[in-house]
């Protein structure tokens, strides 16, 4: 028998650190948006039949394109850094991690067959708790 212990410690970011977190959090949704629009937009493509889509109402991607799963999106994270430099002021794995909550959101979708992933909304009204010393 072995005894296990945990302990919870409460950080106090100063206002500084406050910031850069809630900036963090902005580009991690950034990120979560658009990795879900471009697995909405694949998926939204391959609705209608081919002989009745709309070509000015419809986003075709390409029949043979395939689907952006988590390691094709994740790989895809050097060059998306290259391309909008904001993307680098956060950690490679919280951007991955943010990318892996998407795709565990769609395989639960995908086994329940309900509640399709929702794009995130501004953590901006995300308000400090006050400290109890």
């Amino acid at each position: 028998m072995s005894l296990v212990l945990n302990y919870t410690y409460r950080l106090y970011p100063d206002a500084e650190q406050e910031a850069k977190l809630l900036d963090w959090l902005e580009i991690c949704r950034g990120s979560y948006n658009y990795a879900l629009g471009e697995i909405k937009d694949w998926c939204n493509s391959r609705k209608c039949a081919v002989d009745r889509c709309s070509v000015s109402s419809e986003y075709i991607i390409a029949a043979d394109a395939p689907f952006p799963g988590y390691y094709r999106q994740q790989n895809a994270l050097p060059q998306a850094k290259k391309e909008y430099p904001r993307l680098g002021e956060v950690p490679s794995q919280v951007l991955q991690t943010t990318i892996r909550r998407l795709h565990d959101a769609w395989e639960f979708f995908q086994k329940q067959g309900f509640g399709f992933p929702r794009f995130k909304k501004q953590y901006s009204s995300v308000k400090p708790q006050s400290r109890v010393n």
